[in-house]
């Protein structure tokens, strides 16, 4: 198949990993053709660096060069107008994470995705780690019977550095949140990928150790499932210099299973990398128990032939023009990422209120 003519609205940090992809020597499923920002000497130097032509106003990026396919990197809470401009025109969307800020957002997003009758994902990488789909493909074959519990703890951190580096980060107006918002969505959709929809959440979250934000930098919650299952989130900025983020799913049979898709702070595009390989970190399946080692040593050994921060950006981005040719559903679909929203959603709701907060929101 031809290339899709892609677009890139956005050129901070991640969007050089998606430039990457979708730029010359990166995936053959396209061409990228333009570049967006809302300073045109930023987008003239990214434009320039990836072969491309840079505009400051995404509807005449839209209107001069016909784009096809557009992924949208800019902050959280400007995802839906370039989204809404981009399906409008015809054009099929990829947003970075989480979706939006706001559920009126995703809905927007969502309309215009269908009044222009294409596609819309959302990234979530971590899905394409192979510990991560092997887990998954374990509770689909029924191994652990089916999930009853779901744990999720992040124990991170973000230094004053991180959040001086952008001046729309740790503030309500134009972050939208703090690691709820913004760390927390990966592991936010990987909880309800494996459990399934959420019926209840109730949640708390405060900020424990970064007085120089407005956000929060640490939340819990509890989670109840529609099929009966329990969660717990777990999710914080405030262990320095950052330790693990773990996922792990029980199941009725007793076994359980888990990965460690961070090894210390989660990385951050454009300032740090993947460090560490993500691996399952617990395997109690009946008669599987000797293949963790097995597992460990695949995923080290795969780990150190790919630059990890870009391989599996590249994987969705593929993933989602693949989806364009092929007329299909992408992995991560317009509804998986406002699911997560309805989930951060609930737990600041929750925090407000103090009390647990029924689906939907």
């Amino acid at each position: 198949m031809r290339p899709l003519r892609t677009a890139i609205v956005g050129c901070g940090k991640v969007g050089h990993i998606h430039a990457r992809a979708l730029g010359p020597g990166g995936l053959a499923e396209s061409e990228l053709v333009a570049v967006c920002d809302e300073s045109f000497d930023r987008a003239r130097a990214f434009a320039a660096r990836y072969g491309a032509q840079a505009f400051e106003d995404p509807g005449a990026m839209l209107a001069q060069t016909r784009a096809e396919a557009v992924t949208i990197c800019t902050p959280h809470p400007a995802h839906r107008e370039p989204a809404v401009l981009a399906a409008r025109a015809g054009a099929h969307v990829l947003v970075e994470k989480p979706m939006a800020a706001s559920l009126a957002d995703c809905d927007a997003m969502i309309a215009a995705a269908r009044e222009g009758n294409v596609k819309l994902a959302v990234v979530s990488q971590r899905r394409f780690y192979e510990p991560v789909m092997r887990l998954k493909a374990a509770i689909d074959a029924g191994k652990i019977g089916t999930p009853v519990l779901g744990t999720v703890l992040m124990l991170s951190w973000r230094d004053e550095a991180y959040y001086r580096s952008d001046p729309w980060r740790g503030r309500w107006d134009t972050e939208g949140g703090g690691v709820l918002v913004n760390q927390a969505p990966h592991h936010l959709d990987l909880l309800r990928w494996f459990l399934g929809p959420i019926r209840q959440i109730s949640g708390a979250c405060a900020n424990l150790n970064h007085p120089y934000i407005e956000v929060e930098d640490t939340a819990l919650a509890m989670v109840r499932f529609r099929n009966g299952a329990l969660g717990s989130i777990l999710t914080s900025l405030s262990q320095r210099p950052g330790i693990y983020t773990k996922l792990h799913v029980h199941g009725s049979n007793g076994a359980s299973v888990g990965v460690e898709t961070d090894t210390g702070a989660t990385f951050v595009a454009g300032m740090t990398g993947v460090a560490n390989p993500p691996f399952n970190d617990l395997w109690t399946i009946p008669g599987e128990g000797p293949l963790l080692s097995g597992f460990q040593a695949e995923d080290r050994s795969r780990f150190g032939a790919v630059d990890p921060t870009y391989h599996y950006h590249a994987l969705q981005i593929q993933d989602f023009l693949r989806a364009i040719q092929e007329d299909r559903e992408p992995a991560v679909t317009a509804a998986d990422g406002r699911a997560v929203v309805e989930m951060f959603a609930a737990i600041y709701r929750s925090n407000q209120t103090g009390l647990a907060v029924d689906f939907p929101v």
